[in-house]
Formats: structure tokens, C-alpha cells, sequence
């Protein structure tokens, strides 16, 4: 009886592991599982992103993007990734006025 089992579990988890997160059309892959505690150095970033609760993530968090592109999972709370946040924004403005 366990043979006959075995597909029927294997076709329960696939479907489970590709359907999108309950609530919303967000894949987990899209939110951050966890968020680093550790302070990352803002020469890195080249920009951010959020992933929200309200977008269907479980962890709210800003996403950093390195030069490299690499994504860090940040907390939005911290001083530390605030001030690349706000750096960040002071340099698109600027180079948005630059372009006018």
C-alpha cells in the first residue's frame, strides 16, 4: 500500500512548492526569510527595493542590491540601513536633476 502512496505525496508537494503564497500572487522566492543583524557597508549598494507584509511577505524588509548583484535581506528599522536608504535617494534625485 505504500508504493501507491509514494506519487501521490511527490505530486502534493510539487504542487505546493509551485503555487504561490496563500493571500497573494507573491512567490516566496520574492520575500526575504530573514534579515541580516549585521551592518553592511553602503559603498556596496548600487539600489533598493522593500518587500512588505502587505505584498505577502512574512518578514518586512529593504533589499539591498551590491555592485555585484547580490540581494541582502536588511530590517527597515535599523540606522545603519537607513542611511543607505537616504543616501541612495539623495543620489537618484540628483541624478535626476542632472538629467533635466
Amino acid at each position: 500500500m505504500a508504493p501507491r502512496l509514494a506519487p501521490l505525496l511527490a505530486l502534493s508537494l510539487l504542487f505546493l512548492w509551485t503555487s504561490p503564497a496563500l493571500g497573494n500572487a507573491n512567490d516566496a522566492e520574492d520575500c526575504c526569510l530573514t534579515v541580516t543583524k549585521r551592518p553592511i557597508p553602503g559603498s556596496i549598494v548600487r539600489s533598493f527595493h522593500y518587500l512588505l507584509l502587505k505584498d505577502g511577505c512574512r518578514v518586512s524588509a529593504v533589499v539591498f542590491t551590491t555592485l555585484r548583484g547580490h540581494q541582502i535581506c536588511a530590517p527597515l528599522d535599523r540606522p545603519w540601513a537607513l542611511r543607505i536608504i537616504r543616501r541612495l535617494e539623495k543620489a537618484s534625485a540628483k541624478s535626476k536633476s542632472h538629467q533635466k
